[in-house]
């Protein structure tokens, strides 16, 4: 399956908190100011077409940040349109998966981090294949590896969400309606890996070659 038509399309969007470590990581501010409860609807952000970068492209860093945060997740293309689905039915709207490196500037914001953190030039890496459900199977037995350099440095499963891809696409479907081409990105997970330019970013999902393996390298932006 070609990615490109489905992809360029629609509007990707990231999920925050979506993970159990990392709900538990933030659960302790949860209560604080200006927010004082846990969100009870998904935390979601936008990804802008500017983010977006091929396997094997790469990506520029800007002079004045010494690292940036990887973000592994797998990618959920929505085929036909979502309204208001039931769990049960979600995956039927699901073209295919991809997978997908959110890079972000560090950030202290756990429920609005900073568009300019998050939808810098080139910080979306996006896999070199779109796999069919067949070919991936349950998502929430996927567990997404992270290399930098050739080095082992996160496993984010995608077992442990909060809301799995179809409860993710059910919720989100409950008050917008999710398009053909739109995206809804699953995974992140907690203590997320940091790179410097001149590293290079593998992520690749075990036992599921049908995913390919995303690769961008990190350069330092030119002045």
């Amino acid at each position: 399956m070609s990615m490109a038509p489905v992809w360029s399309a629609g509007t990707v969007y990231g999920v925050l908190l979506n993970s159990k470590d990392e709900w538990d990581s933030w659960a302790g501010r949860m209560s604080e100011p200006p927010y004082k409860a846990p969100p009870k609807a998904p935390v979601l952000y936008v990804k802008t077409a500017n983010t977006w970068s091929a396997c094997d492209a790469t990506i520029s860093v800007p002079g004045h940040a010494p690292e940036v945060e990887v973000g592994a997740s797998l990618a959920l293309v929505i085929g036909t349109a979502a309204h208001q689905v039931t769990a049960t039915g979600a995956l039927q709207h699901v073209a295919g998966y991809v997978l997908v490196n959110d890079l972000s500037l560090p950030h202290a914001s756990y429920y609005r981090p900073p568009v300019k953190y998050k939808n810098l030039d080139g910080f979306l890496g996006i896999g070199p294949r779109c796999a069919t459900l067949d070919e991936v199977g349950d998502p929430s037995r996927l567990r997404l590896e992270v290399r930098i350099d050739g080095r082992l440095q996160q496993t984010v499963d995608l077992g442990r969400m909060l809301r799995p891809a179809a409860q993710l696409i059910a919720d989100v479907s409950e008050f917008m309606t999710l398009r053909h081409g739109d995206v809804l990105l699953l995974g992140l997970g907690a203590k997320r890996p940091l790179a410097r330019a001149g590293q290079r970013i593998e992520i690749r999902a075990g036992g599921v070659p049908a995913l390919g393996v995303l690769t961008n390298t990190l350069v330092k932006e030119q002045a």
